[in-house]
């Protein structure tokens, strides 16, 4: 039998109870009684709210309010917008065909950013194919981590590797959202992971350099912040239901 290539990141120090907490923080959010009625709603406002984040992570920041009243035509938002509203119709092809649901979400992402010879092609470079590759299959069963321990693995792997032109930030994210939708973790949309980066962008940005290293303290901080993004992501579901109960 193979060894499962990411088991080993759970036996890194704190990250098995850092994956137990940000797990138990995302299922007490979602008791809140405003999903019994009010789940669509409360998912169309995560799905604005990790857009706004998203584009914001690659430098173009907007208010959410102007974004929600529809008068932000800048690209990138844009382009974020169009993967977060895209990502539930793509949640069965993921684990099937990664590399096609990559290429779509670049698609999405990076439409009037990039030249159309550009969209939906990685970069012409074999190291880069090579590590799509290995990715692809830890997506399509190559592992039995925790979703949680895989999408932070994708999103940091596709960060770093930037395998598109134009904001592949916005491609790994949407990545990222994408396994835990895929694997039933959050197959509603409602955990916005990508407000919890864009709030600690500064550990975002460190954090996701120290994964480029590949050594096991390089591992071990993308992780703790990932885990911690997804505790604030959670405590988002709960204010946005907040909110909604109380309009």
């Amino acid at each position: 039998m193979t060894a499962d290539p990411l088991a080993p990141l759970l036996d890194l120090a704190d990250i098995a109870a850092a994956v137990e907490r940000a797990r138990d923080r995302f299922d007490r959010a979602l008791g809140h009684r405003a999903l019994r009625r009010h789940g669509g709603q409360v998912a169309a406002e995560v799905s604005l709210r990790s857009a706004v984040a998203s584009a914001g992570l690659e430098g173009h920041h907007h208010e959410r309010e102007t974004v929600r009243a529809g008068t932000v035509t800048e690209p990138v938002l844009q382009g974020a917008l169009r993967v977060a509203g895209t990502l539930p119709g793509l949640s069965e092809l993921w684990p099937k065909a990664p590399r096609q649901a990559l290429a779509k979400l670049h698609v999405l992402a990076a439409r009037e950013v990039v030249t159309e010879a550009e969209l939906g092609r990685p970069v012409n470079d074999p190291v880069v194919a090579a590590r799509l590759d290995a990715l692809a299959t830890l997506v399509a069963g190559g592992t039995q981590v925790t979703p949680l321990v895989l999408a932070a693995v994708v999103h940091g792997e596709l960060l770093n590797l930037r395998p598109f032109a134009g904001p592949s930030g916005v491609v790994a994210r949407g990545a990222a959202r994408l396994v835990l939708l895929s694997t039933g973790f959050d197959p509603r949309g409602l955990l916005a992971v990508d407000v919890g980066h864009r709030e600690r962008e500064p550990e975002y940005v460190g954090a996701a350099g120290a994964f480029a290293t590949g050594t096991p303290d390089g591992l071990r901080s993308w992780l703790r912040h990932y885990m911690s993004a997804v505790e604030v992501g959670a405590d988002q579901l709960t204010a946005i239901g907040d909110e909604i109960l109380a309009a």
